[in-house]
């Protein structure tokens, strides 16, 4: 498989042929999101299955769901310097295959070593490989800068899709088939990606030299994002991202069930995070081009804290949790093309899946805190009102320290419409 080509295949040929070659990458792109994302999200679905199979306790199991947080963050850094340098779709191929074997055979692991093995290794870091760092840094790769704000969101959007339709696709194949065959079924599902690998193949590097840019090593470039603040405070809001959204993915059923509500509402609770957060990652991918990015991750992060805490303050009724969920969802990976962007901005499209990776890297580790404290806390105390008060407190940091990052003021409408 010859994955060399360096061309952007959004800036090529005739304008047709531009439009044709954009949207064949941005399905290939959002399509394999979907996939991977849609899995990954749903299988807090299956905690409490994989409990009751193996009476391992919800702290253990969490452990699992918890390193495979942690593991898929710290793929992306690696498996994005690898796709800048010998091809995207190759990268992607290996993950796709890795992600299928470890949910194909989760429902064989008795043990939590077995669990994190299947889940934590496997599972995760296919999934990394296939993840947002890759597909975000292919994505700009291929498409112009003036498109890429919002084919980032229509990217997320895919992932958030997957999300919304995976769920009670899950749902439903648990009650036709149980969940052992059901977690099975979607790992074979997972395979409907590889087509992807031949759109998505080149590199950015390559693409670099082609247009005579100053190439820098991958100890190079990190050395110089890592020396920059706004990188660090960039990295440091997303970390607070991971917390939220590994927590809400992992035990929102759980929340569903401690506020003595029927389990479907878990599955439609998480479905309705992705439909929503479609919405938002569209809006936020048209709204990049208009406002400063850090000014949107801010505003981001500060919805989620006060959602969280008028969601305390509420009745815990069907209704009200729904509601919550829609709200969670339009914020839920909104910041993506904000910070994809903002990476973008500062370092451009060489070495952009490796950096966004790094970036990503900080959004697993709170990933896994998320997911474990998820669990710890609720077995310790039997609610989950101590991970919620966390879950405030950090969005309010998230809000702040994005607001210093420098980023350049976007032209007046007056200049746009000169140039």
């Amino acid at each position: 498989m010859s994955d060399s080509n360096p061309t952007p295949a959004a800036s090529a040929g005739s304008p047709a042929v531009r439009r044709y070659a954009l949207w064949l990458v941005l399905l290939a792109t959002a399509g394999t999101f979907a996939l991977t994302m849609g899995v990954r999200q749903t299988m807090g679905l299956f905690l409490s299955a994989v409990n009751t199979s193996t009476g391992l306790g919800v702290a253990s199991i969490s452990l699992a769901f918890a390193f495979g947080q942690l593991w898929w963050g710290l793929t992306q850094p690696f498996a994005g310097a690898v796709a800048d340098r010998i091809g995207t779709g190759r990268v992607i191929f290996i993950g796709v295959l890795l992600v299928a074997l470890g949910t194909i055979i989760t429902p064989l692991m008795t043990t939590t070593a077995g669990l994190i093995f299947a889940i934590g290794v496997l599972a995760a870091g296919g999934a990394g490989m296939a993840g947002p760092s890759v597909l975000m840094g292919a994505t700009a790769r291929l498409v112009s800068p003036a498109q890429r704000g919002l084919a980032t969101g229509i990217v997320n959007a895919g992932g958030s899709f997957g999300q919304f339709a995976m769920a009670p696709i899950a749902i439903g194949l648990t009650t036709a088939y149980g969940w052992a065959n059901a977690m099975q079924i979607l790992g074979f599902l997972i395979l409907l990606a590889l087509p992807a690998v031949f759109v998505l193949k080149g590199n950015s590097n390559a693409l670099a030299a082609a247009s005579g840019a100053k190439r820098l090593s991958a100890r190079d470039a990190v050395g110089q994002a890592l020396a920059l603040p706004g990188f660090r405070l960039l990295s440091l809001g997303f970390f607070v991202c991971g917390f939220h959204v590994a927590f809400l993915a992992t035990h929102l059923p759980g929340v569903v069930a401690a506020c003595g509500l029927p389990p479907e509402v878990g599955g439609w609770s998480l479905a309705m995070i992705g439909l929503f957060n479609i919405v938002g990652s569209l809006a936020m991918g048209w709204a990049v081009g208009r406002w400063r990015m850090k000014s949107l991750l801010a505003l981001l992060y500060a919805t989620r804290g006060l959602a969280v805490l008028i969601f305390l303050l509420a009745p815990k009724t069907t209704l009200v949790m729904l509601l919550f969920a829609a709200v969670m969802g339009v914020t839920f990976l909104s910041t993506v093309p904000p910070t994809v962007g903002l990476v973008a901005k500062m370092f451009g499209p060489a070495n952009m899946a490796m950096l966004f990776g790094i970036v990503m890297l900080a959004h697993q580790v709170g990933g896994f805190l998320g997911a474990y404290l998820g669990g710890t806390i609720f077995e310790a105390t039997g609610s989950y009102d101590w991970v919620w008060y966390i879950d405030i407190v950090l969005a309010a940091g998230a809000a702040l320290v994005n607001l210093p990052i420098r980023e350049a003021h976007l032209p007046s409408r007056a200049a746009k419409a000169a140039a």
